[in-house]
Protein backbone atom coordinates (compact mmCIF):
# COMPACT_ATOMS: atom_id res chain seq x y z
CA UNK A 1 0.00 0.00 0.00
CA UNK A 2 1.49 3.36 -1.01
CA UNK A 3 1.83 6.22 1.43
CA UNK A 4 -0.54 9.18 0.95
CA UNK A 5 -0.03 12.57 2.59
CA UNK A 6 -1.52 16.04 2.47
CA UNK A 7 0.54 19.13 1.71
CA UNK A 8 -0.52 22.78 1.72
CA UNK A 9 -0.30 24.35 -1.75
CA UNK A 10 1.45 27.42 -0.34
CA UNK A 11 4.26 25.23 1.06
CA UNK A 12 4.99 23.31 -2.12
CA UNK A 13 7.18 26.04 -3.61
CA UNK A 14 9.18 26.10 -0.39
CA UNK A 15 9.63 22.33 -0.53
CA UNK A 16 10.96 22.53 -4.10
CA UNK A 17 13.26 25.37 -3.05
CA UNK A 18 14.81 23.03 -0.51
CA UNK A 19 15.35 20.45 -3.24
CA UNK A 20 16.96 23.08 -5.47
CA UNK A 21 19.95 23.18 -3.12
CA UNK A 22 20.93 19.67 -4.26
CA UNK A 23 19.16 19.27 -7.61
CA UNK A 24 18.46 21.03 -10.85
CA UNK A 25 14.71 21.62 -10.74
CA UNK A 26 12.54 21.80 -13.86
CA UNK A 27 8.93 23.01 -13.69
CA UNK A 28 6.29 23.50 -16.39
CA UNK A 29 5.39 27.14 -17.05
CA UNK A 30 2.15 28.19 -18.72
CA UNK A 31 2.63 29.74 -22.16
CA UNK A 32 -0.79 30.58 -23.60
CA UNK A 33 -2.49 27.16 -23.88
CA UNK A 34 0.70 25.12 -23.44
CA UNK A 35 3.09 24.24 -20.65
CA UNK A 36 6.84 24.46 -21.31
CA UNK A 37 9.54 23.14 -19.00
CA UNK A 38 11.93 25.72 -17.60
CA UNK A 39 14.76 25.28 -15.14
CA UNK A 40 14.33 27.15 -11.85
CA UNK A 41 17.36 29.40 -11.70
CA UNK A 42 16.23 31.70 -8.89
CA UNK A 43 13.15 31.47 -6.71
CA UNK A 44 10.70 28.60 -7.13
CA UNK A 45 7.11 29.47 -7.95
CA UNK A 46 5.25 26.21 -8.40
CA UNK A 47 1.98 26.21 -10.31
CA UNK A 48 0.15 22.94 -10.97
CA UNK A 49 -0.21 22.07 -14.67
CA UNK A 50 -3.60 20.56 -15.50
CA UNK A 51 -2.29 18.51 -18.46
CA UNK A 52 1.03 17.40 -19.91
CA UNK A 53 3.81 19.75 -21.01
CA UNK A 54 5.03 20.11 -24.60
CA UNK A 55 8.43 18.51 -24.04
CA UNK A 56 8.55 14.73 -23.57
CA UNK A 57 10.21 13.20 -20.53
CA UNK A 58 12.84 11.52 -22.74
CA UNK A 59 14.47 14.92 -23.37
CA UNK A 60 15.76 14.87 -19.77
CA UNK A 61 17.24 11.39 -20.11
CA UNK A 62 18.69 11.42 -23.64
CA UNK A 63 19.65 14.76 -25.18
CA UNK A 64 19.03 15.54 -28.87
CA UNK A 65 22.77 15.95 -29.41
CA UNK A 66 25.55 15.10 -26.98
CA UNK A 67 29.16 13.97 -26.85
CA UNK A 68 29.55 10.45 -25.54
CA UNK A 69 33.26 9.93 -26.19
CA UNK A 70 36.34 12.10 -26.53
CA UNK A 71 37.94 9.98 -29.24
CA UNK A 72 38.94 6.49 -30.30
CA UNK A 73 41.83 6.24 -27.85
CA UNK A 74 39.88 7.57 -24.89
CA UNK A 75 39.02 5.20 -22.02
CA UNK A 76 35.40 4.42 -21.21
CA UNK A 77 33.59 7.68 -20.60
CA UNK A 78 32.82 8.84 -17.08
CA UNK A 79 29.69 10.95 -17.24
CA UNK A 80 29.12 13.89 -14.94
CA UNK A 81 25.38 13.60 -14.35
CA UNK A 82 23.71 16.34 -12.34
CA UNK A 83 20.90 15.18 -9.99
CA UNK A 84 17.64 16.52 -11.39
CA UNK A 85 14.02 16.97 -10.34
CA UNK A 86 11.36 17.01 -13.06
CA UNK A 87 7.95 18.04 -11.73
CA UNK A 88 4.60 18.26 -13.47
CA UNK A 89 4.89 14.93 -15.30
CA UNK A 90 1.73 13.12 -16.34
CA UNK A 91 0.89 9.45 -16.67
CA UNK A 92 1.60 9.42 -20.41
CA UNK A 93 5.15 10.58 -19.59
CA UNK A 94 5.66 7.92 -16.94
CA UNK A 95 4.13 5.21 -19.11
CA UNK A 96 6.57 6.05 -21.91
CA UNK A 97 9.44 4.95 -19.67
CA UNK A 98 8.40 1.34 -20.26
CA UNK A 99 9.61 1.81 -23.84
CA UNK A 100 12.65 3.95 -23.09
CA UNK A 101 13.83 1.65 -20.26
CA UNK A 102 13.35 -1.41 -22.46
CA UNK A 103 15.52 0.12 -25.19
CA UNK A 104 18.25 1.75 -23.10
CA UNK A 105 18.40 -0.36 -19.92
CA UNK A 106 16.78 -3.75 -20.32
CA UNK A 107 17.61 -4.81 -23.85
CA UNK A 108 20.73 -6.31 -25.38
CA UNK A 109 22.97 -3.69 -23.75
CA UNK A 110 22.52 -1.08 -21.06
CA UNK A 111 23.38 2.53 -21.91
CA UNK A 112 25.42 3.86 -18.95
CA UNK A 113 24.55 7.50 -19.59
CA UNK A 114 20.80 6.89 -19.77
CA UNK A 115 20.97 4.62 -16.73
CA UNK A 116 22.90 7.21 -14.72
CA UNK A 117 20.45 10.00 -15.59
CA UNK A 118 17.51 7.74 -14.84
CA UNK A 119 18.91 6.91 -11.40
CA UNK A 120 19.63 10.57 -10.67
CA UNK A 121 16.29 12.00 -11.75
CA UNK A 122 13.42 12.45 -9.29
CA UNK A 123 10.06 12.14 -11.01
CA UNK A 124 7.25 14.24 -9.54
CA UNK A 125 4.02 13.65 -11.40
CA UNK A 126 0.47 14.93 -11.10
CA UNK A 127 -3.06 13.93 -12.00
CA UNK A 128 -4.54 15.37 -15.17
CA UNK A 129 -7.41 17.64 -14.18
CA UNK A 130 -8.12 18.56 -17.81
CA UNK A 131 -7.01 17.40 -21.24
CA UNK A 132 -6.27 18.76 -24.68
CA UNK A 133 -8.34 17.99 -27.75
CA UNK A 134 -5.50 15.84 -29.09
CA UNK A 135 -5.30 13.62 -25.99
CA UNK A 136 -6.47 10.04 -26.49
CA UNK A 137 -4.56 8.21 -23.74
CA UNK A 138 -7.65 6.37 -22.48
CA UNK A 139 -8.04 4.68 -25.88
CA UNK A 140 -4.68 2.99 -25.16
CA UNK A 141 -5.56 2.06 -21.57
CA UNK A 142 -3.37 4.84 -20.18
CA UNK A 143 -5.28 6.54 -17.37
CA UNK A 144 -5.17 10.34 -16.90
CA UNK A 145 -3.60 9.83 -13.48
CA UNK A 146 -0.48 7.87 -12.48
CA UNK A 147 -0.59 4.60 -10.59
CA UNK A 148 3.13 3.75 -10.70
CA UNK A 149 6.49 4.91 -11.99
CA UNK A 150 6.72 8.12 -9.95
CA UNK A 151 8.62 9.14 -6.85
CA UNK A 152 5.92 11.58 -5.73
CA UNK A 153 2.51 12.21 -7.28
CA UNK A 154 0.31 15.25 -6.68
CA UNK A 155 -3.47 15.23 -6.74
CA UNK A 156 -4.88 18.74 -6.36
CA UNK A 157 -7.64 19.44 -3.84
CA UNK A 158 -9.23 22.78 -3.06
CA UNK A 159 -6.98 23.36 -0.05
CA UNK A 160 -3.73 21.78 -1.28
CA UNK A 161 -2.37 18.52 -2.66
CA UNK A 162 -2.60 14.87 -1.82
CA UNK A 163 0.95 13.58 -2.20
CA UNK A 164 1.52 9.90 -2.86
CA UNK A 165 4.97 8.39 -2.38
CA UNK A 166 5.41 5.78 -5.08
CA UNK A 167 9.02 4.72 -4.49
CA UNK A 168 11.62 4.29 -1.79
CA UNK A 169 13.19 7.57 -2.89
CA UNK A 170 9.84 9.33 -2.64
CA UNK A 171 9.29 8.00 0.88
CA UNK A 172 12.76 9.18 1.87
CA UNK A 173 11.97 12.70 0.63
CA UNK A 174 8.78 12.77 2.68
CA UNK A 175 10.65 11.68 5.81
CA UNK A 176 13.47 14.15 5.24
CA UNK A 177 11.05 17.08 4.76
CA UNK A 178 8.31 15.83 7.04
CA UNK A 179 7.34 19.38 8.04
CA UNK A 180 5.55 19.71 4.69
CA UNK A 181 3.55 16.48 4.87
CA UNK A 182 0.79 15.19 7.15
CA UNK A 183 -1.09 11.91 6.89
CA UNK A 184 -4.03 12.22 4.49
CA UNK A 185 -7.59 11.81 5.76
CA UNK A 186 -9.91 9.20 4.25
CA UNK A 187 -12.23 12.00 3.14
CA UNK A 188 -9.39 13.64 1.19
CA UNK A 189 -8.52 10.36 -0.54
CA UNK A 190 -12.21 9.91 -1.43
CA UNK A 191 -12.31 13.44 -2.86
CA UNK A 192 -9.24 12.67 -4.98
CA UNK A 193 -10.76 9.45 -6.28
CA UNK A 194 -13.99 11.25 -7.16
CA UNK A 195 -12.12 13.92 -9.13
CA UNK A 196 -10.18 11.24 -10.97
CA UNK A 197 -13.38 9.45 -12.00
CA UNK A 198 -14.85 12.73 -13.26
CA UNK A 199 -11.84 13.34 -15.52
CA UNK A 200 -11.98 9.76 -16.83
CA UNK A 201 -15.67 10.24 -17.64
CA UNK A 202 -15.05 13.50 -19.50
CA UNK A 203 -12.17 11.98 -21.45
CA UNK A 204 -14.23 8.90 -22.30
CA UNK A 205 -17.06 11.08 -23.59
CA UNK A 206 -14.59 12.98 -25.76
CA UNK A 207 -13.16 9.74 -27.15
CA UNK A 208 -16.59 8.34 -28.00
CA UNK A 209 -17.01 11.14 -30.53
CA UNK A 210 -13.71 10.21 -32.25
CA UNK A 211 -14.70 6.61 -33.12
CA UNK A 212 -11.17 5.29 -32.63
CA UNK A 213 -10.50 1.55 -33.09
CA UNK A 214 -10.03 -0.29 -29.79
CA UNK A 215 -6.51 -0.93 -28.56
CA UNK A 216 -6.79 -4.72 -28.91
CA UNK A 217 -7.33 -4.39 -32.68
CA UNK A 218 -4.54 -1.93 -33.46
CA UNK A 219 -1.85 -4.52 -34.17
CA UNK A 220 -4.15 -6.47 -36.48
CA UNK A 221 -5.25 -3.29 -38.26
CA UNK A 222 -1.67 -2.17 -38.91
CA UNK A 223 -0.62 -5.61 -40.10
CA UNK A 224 -3.58 -6.04 -42.42
CA UNK A 225 -3.01 -2.55 -43.77
CA UNK A 226 0.55 -3.25 -44.91
CA UNK A 227 -0.36 -2.60 -48.56
CA UNK A 228 -3.11 -0.11 -47.80
CA UNK A 229 -3.51 3.11 -49.76
CA UNK A 230 -3.71 4.83 -46.36
CA UNK A 231 0.06 5.28 -46.24
CA UNK A 232 0.23 6.88 -49.65
CA UNK A 233 -2.72 9.17 -49.01
CA UNK A 234 -1.51 10.51 -45.69
CA UNK A 235 2.17 10.81 -46.61
CA UNK A 236 1.29 13.38 -49.28
CA UNK A 237 1.04 15.95 -46.48
CA UNK A 238 4.35 14.97 -44.87
CA UNK A 239 7.17 17.53 -45.21
CA UNK A 240 9.74 15.23 -43.53
CA UNK A 241 10.39 17.67 -40.70
CA UNK A 242 10.47 14.65 -38.29
CA UNK A 243 8.72 16.63 -35.56
CA UNK A 244 6.48 13.60 -34.94
CA UNK A 245 9.49 11.52 -33.89
CA UNK A 246 11.38 14.11 -31.91
CA UNK A 247 8.35 15.23 -29.88
CA UNK A 248 7.16 11.65 -29.28
CA UNK A 249 7.68 10.39 -25.74
CA UNK A 250 8.47 6.83 -26.89
CA UNK A 251 10.53 7.29 -30.10
CA UNK A 252 14.16 6.53 -29.35
CA UNK A 253 16.24 6.04 -32.53
CA UNK A 254 19.68 7.64 -32.62
CA UNK A 255 22.82 7.68 -34.74
CA UNK A 256 26.47 7.91 -33.80
CA UNK A 257 28.66 10.41 -35.60
CA UNK A 258 32.44 10.74 -35.35
CA UNK A 259 33.58 14.33 -35.75
CA UNK A 260 37.07 14.89 -37.10
CA UNK A 261 39.11 17.80 -35.80
CA UNK A 262 42.76 18.59 -35.19
CA UNK A 263 42.81 17.64 -31.51
CA UNK A 264 40.74 14.50 -31.22
CA UNK A 265 37.77 12.75 -32.82
CA UNK A 266 34.77 13.07 -30.51
CA UNK A 267 31.81 10.78 -30.98
CA UNK A 268 28.35 12.35 -30.86
CA UNK A 269 25.00 10.73 -30.28
CA UNK A 270 22.18 12.46 -32.17
CA UNK A 271 18.47 11.75 -32.25
CA UNK A 272 17.54 10.06 -35.51
CA UNK A 273 14.19 9.63 -37.25
CA UNK A 274 12.62 6.87 -39.32
CA UNK A 275 11.01 9.64 -41.40
CA UNK A 276 14.35 10.80 -42.82
CA UNK A 277 14.87 9.70 -46.42
CA UNK A 278 18.28 8.18 -45.61
CA UNK A 279 17.25 6.52 -42.33
CA UNK A 280 17.40 2.94 -43.65
CA UNK A 281 19.96 3.47 -46.41
CA UNK A 282 22.87 1.01 -46.30
CA UNK A 283 26.26 0.67 -47.98
CA UNK A 284 25.90 0.54 -51.75
CA UNK A 285 22.88 2.85 -51.67
CA UNK A 286 20.12 0.27 -51.12
CA UNK A 287 17.19 1.73 -49.17
CA UNK A 288 14.20 -0.42 -48.11
CA UNK A 289 12.37 2.71 -46.91
CA UNK A 290 13.05 4.92 -49.89
CA UNK A 291 9.50 6.24 -50.31
CA UNK A 292 7.66 8.42 -47.80
CA UNK A 293 4.73 6.03 -47.62
CA UNK A 294 7.10 3.22 -46.61
CA UNK A 295 8.57 5.35 -43.85
CA UNK A 296 5.14 6.35 -42.53
CA UNK A 297 4.15 2.69 -42.47
CA UNK A 298 7.37 1.83 -40.66
CA UNK A 299 6.57 4.35 -37.92
CA UNK A 300 3.17 2.79 -37.26
CA UNK A 301 4.48 -0.77 -37.53
CA UNK A 302 7.11 -0.07 -34.90
CA UNK A 303 4.59 1.49 -32.54
CA UNK A 304 1.63 -0.85 -32.90
CA UNK A 305 3.19 -4.14 -34.04
CA UNK A 306 6.85 -4.50 -33.07
CA UNK A 307 6.50 -3.37 -29.47
CA UNK A 308 3.27 -5.26 -28.93
CA UNK A 309 5.13 -8.41 -29.97
CA UNK A 310 8.29 -7.68 -27.98
CA UNK A 311 7.03 -5.87 -24.89
CA UNK A 312 3.30 -6.48 -24.81
CA UNK A 313 2.36 -2.79 -25.11
CA UNK A 314 2.18 -0.33 -28.02
CA UNK A 315 4.80 2.42 -28.22
CA UNK A 316 2.15 5.11 -28.09
CA UNK A 317 0.67 6.72 -24.99
CA UNK A 318 -2.01 8.81 -26.68
CA UNK A 319 -0.42 12.09 -25.58
CA UNK A 320 -1.19 13.77 -28.95
CA UNK A 321 2.13 15.62 -29.14
CA UNK A 322 2.76 14.42 -32.69
CA UNK A 323 -0.63 15.76 -33.79
CA UNK A 324 0.18 19.23 -32.48
CA UNK A 325 3.71 19.25 -33.88
CA UNK A 326 2.93 18.15 -37.45
CA UNK A 327 2.86 21.08 -39.92
CA UNK A 328 1.15 18.80 -42.44
CA UNK A 329 -1.70 18.19 -39.96
CA UNK A 330 -1.28 14.41 -40.09
CA UNK A 331 -3.36 13.05 -37.21
CA UNK A 332 -2.30 9.66 -35.88
CA UNK A 333 -5.91 9.01 -34.86
CA UNK A 334 -7.16 9.60 -38.40
CA UNK A 335 -4.51 7.29 -39.85
CA UNK A 336 -5.61 4.47 -37.51
CA UNK A 337 -9.27 5.10 -38.31
CA UNK A 338 -8.56 5.00 -42.05
CA UNK A 339 -6.63 1.75 -41.68
CA UNK A 340 -9.51 0.24 -39.71
CA UNK A 341 -11.99 1.31 -42.34
CA UNK A 342 -10.01 -0.36 -45.11
CA UNK A 343 -8.76 -3.38 -43.15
Amino acid sequence: MSEVYFSQAAEWSDFLSKLKKDFRVFLPEAKEEDYLYQECKDSVDFSFNSYRAVQPLKSFLSYPKEKISGGYSQPAAVFDVVPTVVAGLKNCDLHSLKIQDFVFQEGIASDPLYKSRRENTILISGDCTAFKEVCFCLALDVLPHPAEGFDLNLSPLSEGFLVEAGSKRGSELVRKYQQYFIKAKDSQISARDSKRENVIGELRDNLCSKNLPVKELLQKIVRRGYNSATWRNFCLDCVECVACNFICCTCHCFLLSDIRNKDRNPRLRIWDSCQYANFARVAGGANPLKRREQRLRNRFSKKFDFFVDNLGVPACEGCGRCIEACPGKIDIREVLKDLAKNA
